[in-house]
């Protein structure tokens, strides 16, 4: 595979402060700061508020403290849980607890370390291994000191530990510094690359608009080998990193909405929206287009999208 054709939308978030506002409201819907999940969320807002006559807010949180308010009741649902990357939070609410549910229609997902094309074909650059060796990672170095730089992705998100965690296990840990930024100033940063002729490398998941509007190498490596991941995130070990191996690709993931279990009693037909509501890859993907590229409001897309899939929600709620 020399490079992927997706699309799509990634992970963070800000810390969430429930006002009175969402206290009143009937329906508390988690949102952590990437495209596809407001998107998704606007979306779930117009269909409840349309259709079931419920007051809905959208509410501002990392992917922690939607858990956990779906666990204590502030909160209702988190739209698109990736999986593996929150596993420790699925198990500890979802199997553990059982208080928090999960939609089984996953939307699957690539995570892996992309360069730009034209860099990777100049320089034969094809596995993740090539970034251990010193005359390739200089070609990164835009600081001078000798040693090339690698976005791993936002502070905060679950995959950026990870990726510490893999460029440790792999190695290039010793020739690359690791960079953590916003993810549409890092993906900025790789336009204004491939528009001046830089090199560039980074974390790449799909789905993403970046696979549209860039062609990408997604850099070889050995297939997810469980034996060989063992990754632990800095909540459930503050020796996280050097207790951690991943010396393997990643696992496919899925995005999942997950939603309070309470619902189905207080609000099935809530529950019945959040277990049934089901997207493709290649939707998730046109979401986060649409928002960053296209520029368009999330409210304003989400009713025009509840607009063109009549037939589809009609099926979810009815289930």
């Amino acid at each position: 595979m020399n490079y992927i054709k997706l699309l799509g939308g990634t992970v963070l978030g800000s810390t969430m402060m429930v006002g009175t506002a969402a206290m009143a409201a009937d329906i508390v819907i988690g949102v952590p700061n990437w495209p596809s999940v407001s998107a998704e969320a606007n979306i779930l807002k117009v269909i409840i508020e349309d259709n079931l006559g419920l007051e809905v807010e959208l509410q501002n949180g990392t992917n922690p403290i939607v858990f956990e308010a779906m666990d204590s009741g502030s909160m209702q649902a988190h739209p698109e849980v990736w999986l593996p990357n929150q596993q420790n939070l699925h198990d500890t609410f979802v199997k553990e607890k059982g208080t928090v549910a999960m939609n089984p229609h996953g939307v699957e997902a690539f995570q892996g370390m992309c360069v730009d094309k034209a860099t990777a074909d100049a320089h034969d650059i094809r596995s993740i291994d090539d970034l251990t060796k010193p005359e390739i990672a200089a070609l990164f170095d835009s600081d001078g000191n000798g040693r090339g730089e690698v976005w791993i992705g936002a502070p905060g998100w679950a995959s950026t530990n990870v990726e510490q965690v893999r460029a440790k296990s792999y190695g290039y840990d010793q020739t690359m510094d690791q960079t953590q930024s916003d993810e549409t100033l890092a993906y900025a940063a790789l336009a204004t690359a491939i528009d001046t002729g830089k090199p560039w490398v980074g974390f790449c998941y799909t789905p993403h608009y970046v696979f549209a509007l860039h062609e990408l190498q997604v850099l070889e490596e050995p297939p997810h080998d469980p034996s060989n991941w063992d990754v632990k995130q800095p909540t459930d070990d503050p020796n996280w990193l050097e207790n951690s191996t991943a010396a393997s690709a990643w696992d496919s993931a899925y995005l999942h909405i997950h939603y309070q279990k309470a619902l189905e009693e207080t609000h099935p037909d809530v529950a019945a929206l959040f277990a049934n509501a089901e997207w493709t890859t290649e939707e998730v993907s046109d979401m986060t287009f649409a928002l960053v590229i296209d520029k368009k409001e999330a409210a304003d897309y989400a009713k025009d999208w509840v607009a063109a899939n009549e037939d589809r929600v009609i099926g979810w709620l009815a289930n």
